[in-house]
């Protein structure tokens, strides 16, 4: 059998395994609930959502006053960037992470203290 025949059969079945394990793979996830995080702010992200969520007085205030929404705390600890240049990544015990999202069509920033039980939000800035 010629190279080229073989490598064909190759190549189609290799495409027929990709096809089959991403249509598995994405069925899982959406049973399951499942993440793939592997990228850093995927997985900040998920650690934060993980534990218990804590306001500060400052969230509190802003919540009351209804400048923040609970949709727009969900919104930044979903699909926010974390800004790890001006995050405080080695403190110890709690970290600080500086999440970006924009919030009616502004960018906000909520700063977020990762600690090893809790996550305690600490002030967002408009």
């Amino acid at each position: 059998m010629a190279f080229l025949k073989r490598l064909g059969f190759y190549l189609i079945g290799l495409s027929i395994g990709i096809v089959f394990l991403t249509v598995f793979f994405k069925k899982k996830t959406e049973q399951t609930g499942t993440e793939f995080c592997y990228f850093p702010n995927c997985r900040t992200l998920k650690d934060i959502r993980s534990k218990e969520l804590t306001y500060s007085e400052a969230i509190n205030t802003l919540l009351e006053e209804k400048k923040l929404d609970s949709m727009d705390i969900a919104n930044f600890l979903k699909n926010g960037d974390v800004d790890f240049k001006n995050s405080d990544t080695k403190s110890v015990p709690c970290r600080t992470y500086l999440i970006e999202a924009p919030i009616n069509n502004k960018k906000a920033v909520l700063r977020v203290s990762n600690c090893p039980k809790k996550s305690i939000l600490e002030d967002v800035r408009f």
